[in-house]
């Protein structure tokens, strides 16, 4: 009998896929492409899996970045061959970073195609690098491997990164013919080898995880002046993280990302006050949850801070990776935040809280920095300082998405957010696939969404509006236009060179790329204008509604240096 290669190639194909399902894939994203028709069209069958489609693979790879962050769950990603390939990787970068499970499945041109001048053939053999967890470069589907070996092959990569986070690359090298009108039963005895699995519900080959060590059971550092510093965390971690600090009355530094706040809230700010830093700085023991700090000057005070002996750090997170960019000595626990507060918590009885409110002055600077801060609030015109001051009550209810560059440092500067859900990209902190990575997160979570970002952001990722034409609940996309990377603004970069070489005014506004993909725009000048905009349209609208926010290219870098000279004199 005579190979019938196309159905041996959906046979694979369909074996992967379940596979995955077994795993916790609910979600694949697929981006248009012929040598990727035997998964695509398996996906297709396959009733356990929910399709996303994209034309452009790089803001493919976002959206599924952000179904994936907001699911908790691996999802995954099927493009062609060619660049389409090469276009995943800032997704997959990010993924390395923050720990979200993406599972890409890239087709390919058969071994004998590759490097010989065939059509839309490149090298796709680990074009990923160290960015992924795991790379498999499958051969062509023949009847010389069993069904068998395939799926202990795929197991292994997924058990791996069960444990460890990030990416797993699946190349998948498919010959010609690529459609077949023969049913499966020619294949029947090969196809038999794996029936019980097929008639299963468990993945093929399973491991079991347990804990490497048993969760602190000494006292040691809770009778000491701590500090908690709570970093990029789901909001019932972040929760879990707040009531720990307050328990024992220790100062807690929130980052935005965590979604909650604190009395010590505006602490990017208060920390150039010297008096103000030199008070923190009697801290002898830093507890942090989660990663991903988004203050430079916080940053920068603990690793100083924990160069002295003296001074302890404990991290808690599941993530195995490293996150000591200081390289001090530290004590990881790779459990959730939940899970640590509570074994600390159930011997309550035994803490010794002698230290409890011993930073308690500190929350002085933050609320004379919050009335200095809301001068700006009284002022009619809109500005990005007062955007960011406004996030701590506008759409309270809504989930939050910010962006990067110089809008996610206002908001940690200004913002006190308090039990919200909040999501970024802040692992390689890039500009590229925001807005598709947040029509993930809505998609996965279906709740009302209030995004902000850049400029320069919405330019790069424009090909992503048009995942967000039919959003699952309200979107509101606020874009503060300042004319280009007004971040510069605030880094010493060279003065001649800072306009044409790093700023990069672009004089462009957004009404019009609203207008291509039907997506509602406002402009407001006061704001009030645009409190009420947003407002209306997360409680009664439908569809998205872009913001546009134009303020000059310079105004929040005047308005920091303002306030600074007065932080300085508290």
């Amino acid at each position: 009998m005579n190979q019938d290669q196309a159905l041996l190639n959906r046979i694979w194909s369909q074996t992967l896929l379940e596979e995955l399902t077994r795993f916790g894939v609910t979600q694949v994203c697929i981006a248009p492409g012929s040598r990727s028709t035997p998964l695509t069209l398996e996906a297709a069958a396959n009733e356990q899996l929910q399709i996303h489609t994209h034309f452009d693979e790089r803001g493919l790879g976002f959206l599924a970045l952000g179904l994936a962050k907001a699911s908790q769950t691996p999802v995954a990603v099927i493009v062609t061959s060619g660049t389409a390939v090469a276009n995943l990787l800032p997704a997959i970068a990010e993924s390395k970073l923050t720990g979200e499970k993406l599972i890409v499945l890239t087709a390919d041109r058969p071994r004998e195609l590759v490097d010989c001048g065939a059509n839309q053939a490149i090298v796709q053999n680990n074009i990923y690098g160290s960015h992924v967890t795991q790379a498999i470069d499958l051969p062509s589907p023949t009847l010389r491997l069993p069904l068998s070996w395939l799926l202990t092959t795929l197991d292994d990569a997924l058990h791996q990164q069960a444990m460890l986070g990030g990416s797993v690359h699946i190349n998948c090298p498919y010959p010609e013919p690529l459609y077949s009108s023969h049913e499966r039963e020619l294949y029947a005895d090969y196809l038999a080898t794996v029936d019980e699995w097929r008639q299963g519900q468990q993945p093929y080959s399973q491991r079991y995880q347990t804990l490497s060590a048993p969760l602190p059971s000494d006292n040691t550092l809770l009778s000491q002046k701590g500090l908690v510093i709570i970093g990029s965390l789901p909001l019932v971690q972040a929760q879990a993280a707040l009531t720990f600090a307050q328990q024992l009355g220790w100062p807690v530094l929130c980052d935005p990302q965590s979604g909650v706040s604190s009395e010590w809230a505006h602490y990017d700010l208060w920390l150039q006050n010297s008096t103000a830093r030199a008070q923190l700085s009697e801290c002898q023991h830093v507890v942090q949850f989660g990663a991903r700090i988004v203050s430079k000057r916080l940053s920068q005070w603990l690793e100083q801070q924990l160069t002295k002996a003296s001074c302890g750090y404990t991290y808690i997170s599941p993530q195995v990776a490293r996150n000591n960019p200081s390289h001090v000595a530290q004590q990881h626990w790779l459990c959730d935040a939940v899970s640590w507060v509570e074994h600390q918590l159930a011997k309550q009885h035994a803490l010794q809280t002698l230290h409890a409110g011993w930073a308690d002055e500190l929350k002085a600077y933050a609320s004379s920095i919050a009335q200095l801060a809301k001068l700006h609030l009284s002022q009619p015109q809109l500005s990005e300082v007062a955007v960011a001051l406004d996030l701590t009550e506008r759409g309270a209810a809504s989930t939050l998405f910010i962006g990067n560059s110089l809008i996610v440092r206002l908001v940690d500067m200004f913002s006190e957010l308090k039990q919200r859900e909040v999501f970024s990209n802040r692992g390689a902190s890039g500009i590229d696939g925001l807005v598709a990575t947040a029509a993930g997160v809505q998609r996965a979570l279906n709740k009302p969404m209030l995004m902000l970002l850049g400029d320069t952001s919405l330019l790069y990722d424009l090909n992503s509006l048009a995942l967000v034409r039919t959003p699952p609940q309200p979107l509101v996309i606020v874009v503060i236009n300042n004319d280009g990377g007004a971040i510069f603004d605030l880094l010493p970069v060279p003065e001649a060179q800072r306009t044409a070489l790093y700023q990069m005014p672009h004089g462009l506004n957004f009404e019009f790329a609203a207008k291509q993909f039907a997506l509602d725009y406002q402009a407001p000048e006061t704001l009030v204008a645009y409190q009420q905009a947003i407002d209306q349209h997360l409680k009664a609208g439908k569809g998205t509604l872009v913001i546009e926010v134009i303020t000059p290219s310079q105004q929040a870098a005047e308005h920091l240096k303002q306030l600074m000279s007065q932080i300085h004199a508290l």
